[in-house]
């Protein structure tokens, strides 16, 4: 496995905490101080998904735990005496990947991830069996959903007694030494509701989950217990350090680009466009295109995610850099392009038969690329309009992170499609919203003190004034054509 390890010195006694995050190819390990400063940060390769023509979707769960232990040994072991330090750690990850295990927290199946397809009937059961309760929380089950995999992982599951666990659930109880809570954020796809704080027992049971096989629920940022002395040997972490329930990684990125007053709202281009805000009140969308996680305080984090974004580029990732430079100079398209790359879309609107369409002959390659980085931008203005539809104003600039983010090209636009600024903040990613989580009620009072003290500071990005009336009229071509094809009403 590839691990890469480095390491900030600062002062010797001062608190750290560790936000753990287990993506689909890697674990990353970021260790840091209470004003955010890093201090040290490992990653370990996992194995890769094994997909199959039935829509399936798996991942061996056994390598998670050798994987986490392996990357906060290498953390510890470059900080030193500083590690005895870290008085917290959370742990996230992909929403809706889903496993089985023994009284020993050991995998007896294969872990279902989160992009599984199998479990559309399954879906349609659920949605039926709990309806009003949908209705009430804005979440309708879908065939990539938890409550979808947990039925799959049911019926596959020989031993009637496997407990039926989110990945983090795992992991924090191998840190641990006995079983513990999930979190709201990882379990709100998986059949529980967030307003009444309970499992949808109706549902689960119309899929053949029981109940008694999933984890109590608590809110993210809670303790979970502390390490044991096992897993202190094992990781280099200090007897006593404090596991605290964590969120899913979009919930976490969204922390972690300081997303979290309400009225805040941030856009995460990574493989897709994620948008989150924050609100008062439960958004309603009776389309379930919008759903909302709680936040750890009080309130909600309404939001959803596209099937387009950074896959838009997936052809052209060698060749970014040259192709941003020329669609900077080039100015506006003279075609419109919805950059969808696969059927079906899911955010701002949810269509299956929705397919990515180019409009017009671009007169070039350049052309085309500027084409699909205003195209995800228009995107992301029609998703915004949404959440303020529905009564989700967003107040300041949007802020954003991921790898789009990184294309200053891309930022422009997108703050010239917007009308602008957009705040890009550097580096907020899921590990460092995972070491918020753990930082919250130990080293700070709160997850607002929390963000304050660690977040980056984000750099405005300006719109282009003489874009920005050639783009709205994009924009608004770009609308008329969703609308044209029956997408959006």
């Amino acid at each position: 496995m590839s691990t890469e390890a480095a390491v900030r010195h600062t002062g010797a006694t001062e608190p750290l905490v560790a936000g753990v995050d287990i993506a689909t190819a890697e674990v990353r390990v970021e260790v840091r101080d209470a004003g955010g400063e890093l201090a040290a940060t490992a990653a370990t390769a996992l194995p890769r998904p094994v997909h199959g023509a039935d829509g399936s979707s798996e991942q061996d769960a056994r390598s998670w735990w050798p994987a986490v232990r392996d990357t906060l040994a290498r953390c510890t072991a470059e900080l030193g005496d500083r590690s005895s330090a870290i008085t917290a750690l959370a742990v996230c990850a992909t929403s809706g990947t889903v496993t089985a295990v023994n009284s020993a927290a050991e995998p007896v199946a294969p872990a279902i991830m989160y992009d599984d397809r199998r479990g559309a009937e399954h879906a349609a059961l659920a949605r039926r069996a709990g309806a009003e309760r949908w209705d009430d929380i804005g979440i309708t089950p879908s065939a990539t959903s938890g409550l979808a995999h947990l039925a799959l992982l049911a019926e596959r599951t020989e031993d009637p007694g496997a407990r039926l666990l989110h990945t983090p659930d795992l992991v924090a109880e191998r840190l641990v030494g006995h079983p513990v809570p999930t979190d709201s954020s990882h379990a709100l796809k998986s059949g529980y509701d967030p307003l009444r704080r309970q499992w949808v027992h109706g549902a689960l049971d119309s899929v053949g989950v029981d109940s008694a096989r999933l984890p109590e629920v608590v809110a993210p940022a809670r303790p979970l217990g502390t390490l044991s002395r096992e897993a202190a040997a094992e990781t280099g972490l200090p007897v006593g350090c404090e596991v605290r329930s964590g969120m899913t990684d979009g919930c976490a990125g969204q922390l972690a680009a300081g997303a979290v007053d309400t009225g805040r709202v941030v856009t995460v281009i990574g493989t897709t466009l994620v948008l989150k805000a924050v609100s008062a009140e439960l958004v309603h969308d009776p389309t379930g295109v919008v759903y909302s996680h709680r936040h750890p305080e009080g309130g909600w984090l309404p939001g959803g995610a596209s099937n387009t974004g950074g896959e838009a580029l997936a052809d052209v990732t060698d060749e970014l850099a040259e192709l941003d430079r020329a669609a900077a100079t080039r100015g506006p398209a003279g075609v419109l392009c919805y950059p969808l790359r696969r059927q079906g879309e899911r955010f701002p609107f949810s269509d299956g038969r929705a397919r990515g369409f180019l409009s017009g002959e671009p007169a070039d390659r350049v052309e085309l690329h500027r084409a699909r980085l205003e195209g995800v931008a228009f995107c992301e203005k029609l998703a915004l309009r949404r959440l303020d539809s529905l009564g989700a104003p967003v107040t300041g600039p949007v802020r954003t992170a991921g790898g789009g983010a990184r294309s200053l090209t891309w930022c422009r636009i997108r703050a010239s499609v917007l009308g602008e600024p957009v705040l890009r903040v550097p580096r907020a990613g899921t590990p460092l919203g995972a070491a918020l989580l753990a930082a919250c009620g130990t080293v700070h009072p709160d997850l607002g003190s929390a963000a304050a003290a660690m977040t980056p500071d984000a750099e405005s990005v300006e719109p282009v004034p003489g874009e920005m009336t050639r783009l709205a009229e994009s924009y608004e071509a770009f609308h008329a054509e969703l609308l044209g094809r029956g997408w959006i009403s």
